[in-house]
């Protein structure tokens, strides 16, 4: 697994830790700044450890928000929201089809309607989400945080393809 290196963990730490509310600033830069887009056990103890904030606290924001990810994701990040909106205007069409066409080895359970599952080749990390709260865009998914409305299979079908061929332009 991954995890970030002690001295960038503390060196964020401090980069943030005067200002108030500095914690949401914390776990988002540990965030982005590890491979696999996750927050790592090792780092939350961290912060912690130098912050004063009891570990449960910390996990309870690393949980609160759908931003933030406890366990490594794909290259690509895909959410399907399941707020009402999308699910009467077939949201649930479009995660089925990408779990039954993208191949998924690793399936985490975020608890609830939570799902997350990421490919075996670690091109891809599929999740659900309550609510974006773009209802007038239903039905909604998010690819690697921008927001796409209207989307059907087929518009679907065509984004992957065109994520999949980038990857083999790199």
């Amino acid at each position: 697994m991954e995890t970030l290196a002690k001295d960038r963990t503390d060196e964020i730490i401090k980069k943030y830790d005067s200002l108030p509310g500095s914690l949401l600033s914390i776990l988002e830069e540990i965030q982005t700044s590890t491979k696999g887009k996750f927050l790592p056990e090792d780092a939350l103890v961290r912060v912690g450890e130098k912050t004063g904030i009891p570990l449960s606290r910390i996990y309870s924001v690393a949980t609160f928000y759908s931003f933030f990810n406890l366990v490594p994701q794909g290259r690509h990040t895909i959410v399907v929201c399941r707020g009402t909106a999308c699910h009467t205007r077939k949201s649930k069409e479009l995660f089925d089809h990408l779990k039954n066409h993208l191949d998924f080895s690793h399936v985490k359970s975020g608890g609830s309607e939570k799902e997350l599952m990421t490919t075996s080749d670690g091109n891809f990390t599929i999740r659900t989400v309550a609510c974006f709260g773009q209802c007038a865009l239903a039905p909604v998914v998010e690819i690697d945080g921008v927001i796409y409305g209207h989307m059907t299979v087929e518009k679907l079908k065509t984004m992957i393809k065109k994520i999949s061929k980038e990857k083999v332009k790199k």
